[in-house]
């Protein structure tokens, strides 16, 4: 028996409601963005984000990934490779370098509102060759978080932290004898002794930048000592593999005196060890005034390779790094400074407070007109810097002496430069 016409037309109406509805929902585009070592800490923030651009764009399902730093580049170049790469990825200034150098990224087209929106300085820390290859988004000046009750053992006064980078390591010594505790934990790392030498006013290239220049008596001088704070037991045996991630746990759970950190990173001793937390102060990260300048590297956001929607990417981008959320998200961290002009100026920033957290942010603030970041742009970026770190690396093992280690890498880099 067939059904009434009525009740034929109400059901094939719900049929093509239904069927329109699952097209609605299959047509909504997939996003991906990933940010750099931001979970678990900052979980709620990375997903308000999530939640407002899926609100400004309907037809957008938008997903976080948060990837560690270690594993960033690799995990990139697979994602590019394969043709399946993310919409945005926040890269830090110096892994940019390399990956536009590999191809890995697409140059994005700003407007005039666009790049007055950021700080010139930061915007152009991700221009290359004229084009901008990414957005800034955050950046924090390093600070010194110290343990006053390690200050206290060592017989340090907790009210008169170093100001120099001599005295700091003659308080590190100092700690390490008294207490058997190390006293720091230098980033030394990889191609960390490059900002080293800049802040100390020592150059790297020329002024052509086509000949690298690193090898004078006085770059000698200050690699050497860090190879005799290693040598004789100053510095933790791990501090060339693991860096500030190993100092962070080091300073956590209470066997470290001083902590160079950006000062995002007090945050993560607030969580790790509260009574750690409670016993830290942050004092200003001593300035060579040679150099008179502090590294400060910068995130940012890129667009990768082969997306499906450069448009939409860059809208992504754009939205993630606003002086809105900028701002945001520097609430968030508590000790994170905006790359935009605008979110810059809020009274946020000026506010103070006892706790180590906003002491480190005060102080940060205070760094701020010192503060650049001294990534530096060369051609075989990877290559180079791979020489870099193993030839120190060889130094610090004592397996060649710093003068031998230097000679060899100018003479690598200079064959390429």
């Amino acid at each position: 028996m067939h059904k009434p016409l009525a009740a034929r037309l109400t059901l094939s109406a719900a049929l093509i409601a239904t069927s329109l509805g699952g097209l609605a929902g299959a047509q909504k585009t997939q996003l991906e963005f990933w940010t750099i070592s931001l979970a678990p800490l900052f979980n709620d923030e990375m997903n308000r984000l999530v939640a407002q651009f899926e609100k400004e764009n309907p037809n957008v399902d938008l997903k976080w990934v948060d990837v560690p730093s270690n594993a960033m580049e690799q995990k990139l170049l697979a994602a590019v490779a394969s043709g399946r790469p993310p919409a945005a990825v926040n890269l830090s200034s110096d892994m940019a370098v390399k990956l536009v150098q590999q191809g890995a990224l697409e140059p994005l087209e700003l407007n005039e509102a666009d790049r007055k929106l950021y700080f010139a300085s930061p915007l152009s820390t991700f221009t290359f060759d004229g084009k901008v290859m990414g957005v800034p988004w955050y950046w924090a000046p390093k600070v010194v978080a110290y343990n006053t009750e390690i200050f206290k053992k060592a017989g340090l006064d907790p009210n008169n932290p170093p100001r120099t980078i001599q005295t700091l390591i003659a308080a590190a010594k100092t700690i390490k004898d008294k207490t058997g505790m190390y006293g720091f934990m230098p980033n030394i790392g990889g191609i960390n002794m490059l900002y080293l030498f800049q802040e100390a006013g020592l150059p790297v290239l020329d002024k052509t930048g086509s000949k690298a220049v690193f090898n004078s008596p006085e770059h000698i001088r200050l690699v050497q000592e860090y190879v005799d704070l290693y040598k004789k037991g100053y510095i933790p045996e791990d501090t060339m593999r693991r860096g500030y991630t190993a100092a962070t746990e080091l300073y956590s759970s209470g066997k470290l005196g001083m902590l160079i950190t950006g000062p995002q990173f007090i945050l993560r001793v607030a969580n790790d060890n509260k009574a750690i937390y409670d016993v830290t102060k942050v004092a200003p990260y001593p300035i060579n005034l040679a150099g008179n300048v502090i590294h400060t590297g910068l995130m940012g956001f890129t667009v990768p390779k082969g997306v499906k929607d450069r448009a939409l990417a860059q809208k992504l981008a754009l939205f993630l790094t606003n002086d809105v959320n900028q701002l945001q998200f520097s609430k968030v961290t508590k000790t994170t400074f905006p790359s935009t002009v605008k979110a810059s100026t809020d009274k946020f920033f000026k506010q103070g407070g006892s706790s180590a957290i906003d002491q480190g942010k005060l102080v940060a603030s205070t760094e701020l007109k010192k503060a650049k970041d001294l990534t530096l742009v060369y051609p075989d970026a990877s290559k180079l810097n791979k020489v870099f770190k193993d030839n120190i690396e060889s130094a610090m093992a004592g397996q060649k002496t710093v003068k031998a280690a230097l000679d060899d890498i100018v003479k690598a880099w200079n064959a390429s430069l």
